[in-house]
């Protein structure tokens, strides 16, 4: 991808599918990350690949509850991590909370690496300047948060198998947790514990946007940079959050793009 131009109108899709297979290859990813990764791309397509006014409102009310939070989390699996760990490791340092890596196909081999990649990133972004909103020493903050994941001391009531398997102080006493690409069955049983879950899912029809408490319908990196700019400037929201109506304007804005066919 070296010789990739900037100015190929596919270069951040190419991109993004260039970090999924080399993931792949270094054992980091499960080999299904690339189905998914696709499945994805396709309803990003769809929106036209940016960020809807629905999305950006979802962006907007996440970051208020984010940092209204006791005990919030950002959960992470392995396409997260590869596509947008550095992004999330900036909101997790403003917000002040830890990046707990939860995995469906969890092996002790690819926790370890995706926990040494956060490192490897959260140093990097430690060194960074950081953003001139950010009140106080940037690398400190980051380099605060906490990595969570390699010591699965609890279990998710009402899931069965290595998914029921995090961490107490991350996800377990979590009352908050923003889970970019969620899997329907733990949204449901962190939802049915009484957390709030907040996802970032690019297809409006799954189970996982449909039962979140919050559902951003936006490509992750993408998603995850304006969250970024959302926690620094906060704004408050007024009224309930109506979930389904901002999933239904998400399904509309995907349809119109298949009416100008």
């Amino acid at each position: 991808m070296a010789d990739l131009p900037e100015s190929h109108p596919r270069r951040s899709s190419l991109l993004a599918r260039q970090k999924i297979v080399d993931g792949t290859k270094k054992g980091l990813l499960a080999d299904s990350s690339m189905i998914a990764h696709g499945r994805g791309e396709a309803f990003d397509y769809l929106l036209g690949e940016r960020t809807t006014d629905s999305a950006a409102m979802a962006i907007r009310h996440v970051a208020t509850l984010l940092i209204s939070a006791e005990r919030p989390v950002i959960s992470a699996n392995g396409n997260t991590v590869v596509l947008a760990g550095e992004s999330l490791i900036r909101v997790a340092a403003v917000v002040g909370c830890p990046i707990e890596v939860n995995l469906y196909y969890r092996t002790p081999e690819r926790v370890f690496g995706l926990l040494s990649l956060l490192q490897e990133q959260r140093d990097s972004v430690a060194e960074e300047k950081g953003p001139s909103e950010f009140k106080g020493d940037w690398g400190k903050a980051v380099r605060s948060v906490r990595l969570l994941g390699d010591e699965a001391d609890f279990r998710i009531e009402g899931l069965e198998g290595p998914r029921s398997l995090c961490t107490e102080d991350g996800i377990g006493l979590g009352d908050l947790i923003l889970v970019p690409l969620e899997d329907g069955d733990r949204c449901e049983a962190l939802i049915s514990l009484g957390k709030q879950v907040c996802v970032i899912d690019l297809n409006p029809l799954s189970r996982t946007a449909r039962t979140a408490s919050v559902t951003i319908v936006d490509e992750v990196s993408r998603a995850s940079i304006s969250l970024l700019s959302e926690v620094l400037n906060p704004t408050k929201i007024e009224g309930e959050w109506d979930n389904d109506a901002a999933l239904r304007d998400s399904l509309k804005h995907m349809s119109n793009s298949i009416d100008r066919l």
